[in-house]
C-alpha cells in the first residue's frame, strides 16, 4: 500500500501549480496547512513534523501513514498600460486587464514516520510539492496589428502579440517535488535533534522565453518544458517540556538543482530553432523558528520564518543581460537575467481546538512580506502568485483510534497590486551610424528601460480543498 501511494504522487505531482510565501507553500497536508502552516514547535501532524523541523518527528511514538489532496485554483489579473501618443502621434492611452485562465490544479502529500514507544530514534520518509507558480495569460485580441482595434476598449499592451511589441500569450509552469528521508534521536527526554537530506526534482516552462535573446525580426521564441535534479538538507532542533511549551528551530539549506536546458524554436512557421539556453534556478535557504502551546482541549503554534531569496541562483539577479562583445557590447540584448526577489519574511499561527468529540476543528493565518520589488515588476509577469495574507479553516473526524480524516479551506489574497513600469530591452543606440539615437531610451541614465507613464500591475486570490486521511499502525492488544 504505501509503495503505490508513493508512486501515485510521483504520477500526479508534475502538474502540482502554487504560490504562496514567494513560490514557497506556506504548509504541507490538511493538518497544516489548517494550522497556517505553524509545525516548528508545534508538530500535530507527521506532514507538518516532516516539512519544518525533522527533529520534531520524535514526538510521535506509533508508526503513522499520511496521505492528502488537494484542488488548488488561483485568479491572477494582469493589467497594463501605455500614456497616450506611445502608439503614433495623436493615439489615446491604453490600458486593459487579462484573467487567467487556468483551472484546477491537484496537489497530493505524501507522508510516513516509523517510531515506537520507548526508542529514542525515529525515521520519516515524505513526498511533498514544496514550490511552485505557474499562469496562462491569453494574447491580447483587441491590438493595433487588428483590423477592428478600438483603443478605447479593454486592451492590455502586455500581451499583444510580439509584432506589435507585447509578449502574446503568457504562460508558465514551475513545480517542485521534494522526497525526504528524516532521523530524528532524543538527546533526552525533552530534547531532539533531527537531519533530513532531500532530493528534488523540478520542471519549468515559460512561453514566450525571455532568458534567450530575442530575435530582431522574430521577437522571443516558445521552448519546451525544461526539468533538473537538486539536492540539499534540512537540520533541527525540538524541545517538549512536558508541561505543554515546546520549541523548535530548524534549516532547510539552498537545493541546488543542475540547469534547466530549453530548446528553442520562433513562433515563425518558416523557422524551426532558435539559440538555445539554459538557467540556473535553485530553491532558497529556510531558517525556521517556532513555539507551541497545549493545555486541555487547546493547541497553539507560531512559526516565523526567513526566505532568503537574495542569495539564491535564479532569484537575486535581476534586468537585462548585456552584451559581452560585437558591436552592441556593453548594451542590454533583451534576455532577462532573473526575478530579482528580495528575501521575505513569513508568519505563521494557528490554533486546534478538541473540546467535540471525535472532531478537532482549527484555524490558521500566514502573513508573507513580498519578494517583488516595484521597479522589476515586469520581469515576474510569468511568476505573479504571492499571496500576502492566507486563511484556513480545518477540522479532522476521528473515525477510529487508528483512522483519522482531515480536511481544509485555503483563501489568500495578494493584499493588493503589485505595480511598476513597462520595461524596454531597446536602448537609444545609434545602430545606422547616422549620428541620431535609434531606440526610445538612454542606456545610461535608465539602465531597466522603464517606459514613461506606462505601468504593468498583478493581483490575485487563491482557494483550495484538501482533505486526506491518516493512519497509526498500532499493535493489537491480545485479550
Amino acid at each position: 500500500m504505501k509503495t503505490r501511494l508513493f508512486l501515485i504522487v510521483l504520477i500526479v505531482m508534475p502538474w502540482i501549480l502554487t504560490g504562496q510565501t514567494g513560490h514557497v507553500m506556506q504548509g504541507v497536508g490538511s493538518v497544516n496547512m489548517s494550522m497556517g502552516g505553524a509545525a516548528t514547535g508545534q508538530p500535530l501532524d507527521i506532514s507538518g513534523a516532516l516539512q519544518w523541523n525533522p527533529a520534531s518527528i520524535s514526538a510521535f511514538d506509533e508508526s503513522t501513514l499520511k496521505f492528502d489532496l488537494g484542488l488548488f485554483f488561483s485568479s491572477p489579473e494582469l493589467s497594463s498600460s501605455l500614456p497616450a501618443g506611445l502608439l503614433g502621434p495623436g493615439a489615446p492611452a491604453v490600458r486593459g486587464v487579462t484573467k487567467d485562465d487556468r483551472g484546477l490544479s491537484p496537489l497530493p502529500a505524501l507522508a510516513y514516520v516509523w517510531s515506537k514507544e520507548g526508542s529514542k530514534h525515529a525515521f520519516g520518509a515524505s513526498a511533498f510539492g514544496i514550490a511552485g507558480f505557474g499562469v496562462t495569460f491569453p494574447q491580447e485580441p483587441n491590438h493595433p496589428l487588428n483590423a477592428n482595434f478600438n483603443p478605447t476598449m479593454n486592451s492590455n499592451p502586455i500581451n499583444y502579440p510580439q509584432a506589435a511589441m507585447g509578449f502574446g500569450r503568457i504562460e508558465s509552469d514551475y513545480i517542485l517535488l521534494q522526497v525526504g528521508f528524516t532521523w530524528a534521536y532524543e538527546l533526552s527526554d525533552k530534547f531532539s535533534i533531527g537531519i533530513q537530506p532531500t532530493v528534488d526534482y523540478a520542471t519549468l516552462e515559460i512561453q514566450p522565453n525571455p532568458l534567450a535573446v530575442p530575435s530582431q525580426t522574430l521577437g522571443y521564441p516558445m521552448s519546451d518544458k525544461a526539468n533538473a535534479i537538486g539536492f540539499g538538507g534540512q537540520i533541527g532542533i525540538f524541545y517538549d517540556s512536558g508541561s505543554g511549551f515546546s520549541a523548535g528551530a530548524s534549516y532547510k539549506t539552498t537545493q541546488f538543482f543542475g540547469d534547466f536546458d530549453f530548446e528553442n524554436t520562433y513562433l515563425d512557421p518558416g523557422q524551426t530553432s532558435a539559440p538555445n539556453v539554459s538557467f540556473n534556478l535553485d530553491y532558497p535557504a529556510i531558517y525556521s523558528l517556532g513555539f507551541g502551546y497545549s493545555k486541555g482541549d487547546i493547541d497553539l503554534a507560531l512559526d516565523y520564518r526567513f526566505i532568503d531569496y537574495e542569495n539564491t541562483d535564479g532569484f537575486e539577479s535581476s534586468g537585462w543581460q548585456i552584451a559581452q562583445s560585437g558591436p552592441f557590447q556593453g548594451f542590454p540584448t533583451g534576455a532577462v537575467n532573473g526575478f530579482g526577489w528580495e528575501s521575505i519574511s513569513v508568519v505563521s499561527a494557528g490554533l486546534q481546538y478538541k473540546g467535540i468529540d471525535k472532531v478537532p476543528l482549527r484555524v490558521g493565518y500566514t502573513y508573507s512580506s513580498n519578494p517583488i520589488k516595484d521597479e522589476l515588476a515586469f520581469f515576474n509577469t510569468p511568476a505573479t502568485a504571492i499571496i500576502k495574507n492566507a486563511f484556513q479553516f480545518g477540522l479532522s473526524y476521528k473515525a477510529t483510534d487508528n483512522l483519522s480524516f482531515d480536511a481544509v479551506f485555503h483563501f489568500g489574497t495578494s493584499g493588493g497590486s503589485t505595480a511598476g513600469p513597462l520595461l524596454s530591452p531597446v536602448p537609444a543606440v545609434d545602430f545606422n551610424e547616422d549620428g541620431f539615437p535609434d531606440g526610445p531610451w538612454d542606456a545610461t541614465t535608465n539602465p531597466l528601460g522603464q517606459i514613461p507613464g506606462s505601468e504593468v500591475s498583478y493581483d490575485m486570490t487563491t482557494s483550495m480543498i484538501m482533505a486526506g486521511f491518516s493512519y497509526t499502525f498500532k499493535k493489537k492488544v491480545k485479550s
